[in-house]
């Protein structure tokens, strides 16, 4: 740059470069992608596309030689091939391989657009599954409560996120739960509350322990030593089984159960073992049967070994059913068996209650404000590198906030877009700051004045995040997404973009 007839060079500082790595760190996050097709959500079991091999996932890309760019395309080919109502065959082509597929009337499978980010959405802006659910016997609004926080515990012991579950009733006083699941398919929504989940371990028709804190203590989980897969072998039916394994830890009370049903039962022909096994039972049905070492006859033995196995057409599928069949099983263990049977009342896909649409328009709103403020900026300032800046850095502290949302797996819901809306207000208040304070007192140095800028949003940014960490957990948790995404933003904003913003303004001022 030329000034007073000099040539300057206007060097990047550290913090500047952090700002670069730290936004190209946060596309990475994001992994944008312009794929074309749609993506499989979920496959029917025991359908015709399922036993194919066609699993949830795949990109469909394209059905009976039409290429397939977007949901448009599938549901007007899917509509022209079932328009008679007579069994079809299908020959779709996805990513990874091709099917040929025999339905009638419809086709067992629910789509969605490819996501062009890794980026999640929560309920009201993706959609999701609802699950009406009405306990078999008469209930009372406190065991409703019992219900719903049972059924909670289980959820949250499951992995997922994103749940919403309420008490409900009608005209005639019957209870009902109603649950929603942000991304699920009413399939997935199925298998997670079909059934009780009552787990029960017997030797003979006697029960050892159940699942539950009263007799299990805790259950290894997300640790290779001891819970895993331990092989897989060919079933002899051309696809592959895989056997998973997990220690349990019983009751002091569970065990002394265990000593006493086990001290009398005889050895078998082997030597190694006892002549009773222990089966263990899901919903009363049997799920697996264990040997039972000789050295545990009569012993109080707080340690037990569960296993059992997954099965699929190739490893890498009985690999999939292994683990997941290993996470249903712990999660019953663990919170124990739902206090009532359950029977699904109606169970549907629910659409987004604000949708896209809505979500472009209030980004749209956002990104227009911080232009403005940037014309704002150049009109009293004079200084269109400024105003420039000032766009940058207010840009970044977006993508930023979407990058560690998208890390975190965190769904981005409406509260978490009111957060972020905040946070670029937030952060164009601190960059007005740092601006006056550049241009005032000049009978000290620029960088003592951008010191005493910075200093004074630090500590706003404290008293800002001293009130957001207990609206996390406050009106039961519908605040969270706006405080998680404030308290990303403004925190990316004090350590990173708004020092880089503070470097771009002292070196302006410098030259």
């Amino acid at each position: 740059m030329v000034y007073g007839g000099k040539e300057y060079k206007m060097k990047l500082g550290w913090r500047i470069w952090l700002l670069i790595i730290v936004l190209l760190l946060s596309i990475l996050a994001l992994r944008p992608s312009f794929e074309s097709g749609v993506i499989v959500k979920s496959v029917t079991k025991n359908s015709s596309a399922f036993n194919e091999g066609l699993r949830s996932g795949e990109i469909i890309k394209s059905i009976n030689n039409q290429k397939i760019e977007n949901r448009e395309d599938y549901a007007r080919i899917i509509d022209e091939i079932f328009i008679d109502n007579q069994t079809k065959r299908i020959d779709l082509v996805t990513k990874k391989n091709s099917y040929t597929i025999y339905a009638e009337n419809t086709f067992p499978i629910s789509i969605d657009s490819v996501p062009r980010t890794k980026l999640k959405t929560g309920l009201d802006l993706r959609g999701g599954a609802r699950a009406l659910v009405q306990p078999e016997a008469k209930i009372t609004q406190s065991q409703l409560d019992d219900l719903i926080e049972t059924s909670r515990n289980r959820f949250n012991v499951y992995g997922l996120s994103d749940i919403k579950i309420a008490g409900v009733s009608d005209l005639t006083g019957d209870k009902y739960m109603l649950i929603e699941v942000a991304g699920a398919t009413p399939n997935d929504l199925e298998e997670l509350i079909g059934q009780q989940g009552k787990f029960v371990a017997k030797v003979g028709n006697i029960s050892v322990f159940e699942g539950g804190k009263k007799d299990i203590s805790d259950v290894c989980r997300n640790d290779a030593s001891c819970a895993g897969i331990s092989q897989c072998s060919p079933d002899g039916a051309g696809g592959e089984f895989c056997n998973f394994r997990f220690t349990i830890y019983l009751s002091e009370e569970a065990a002394k159960r265990h000593a006493s049903i086990t001290k009398n039962i005889s050895v078998d022909n082997s030597g190694r073992y006892l002549s009773e096994k222990l089966y263990l039972f899901v919903d009363d049905q049997e799920v697996d049967s264990l040997l039972i070492s000789v050295d545990l006859r009569g012993q109080e033995t707080t340690q037990i070994s569960i296993q059992g196995s997954g099965n699929g057409k190739n490893q890498e599928e009985a690999l999939k059913d292994a683990r997941e069949n290993m996470k249903k099983l712990q999660t019953i263990l663990l919170t124990g068996s739902l206090p009532y049977k359950l029977k699904i009342v109606k169970l549907d896909t629910i659409s987004p209650t604000l949708g896209k649409e809505f979500t472009k328009s209030i980004l749209l709103a956002g990104l227009a404000s911080i232009i403005v403020v940037s014309l704002l900026i150049f009109i009293r300032y004079r200084r269109i590198k400024a105003s420039l800046a000032l766009l940058l850095t207010s840009f970044s502290e977006l993508l930023i906030i979407l990058g560690v949302a998208s890390f975190i797996n965190w769904n981005l819901d409406l509260p978490s877009i009111a957060g972020i809306l905040a946070t670029i207000g937030t952060g164009v208040d601190s960059q007005i700051v740092i601006l006056d304070e550049a241009r005032k007192g000049r009978t000290i140095s620029i960088k003592e004045r951008i010191k005493r800028a910075l200093f004074i949003i630090f500590s706003a940014y404290v008293t800002a995040l001293a009130s957001l960490i207990p609206l996390y957990w406050a009106g039961a948790g519908l605040f969270k997404g706006f405080a998680i995404t404030t308290i990303i933003g403004i925190t990316a904003g004090v350590f990173i973009s708004r020092p880089a913003f503070a470097e771009m303004i002292r070196k302006m001022e410098e030259h």
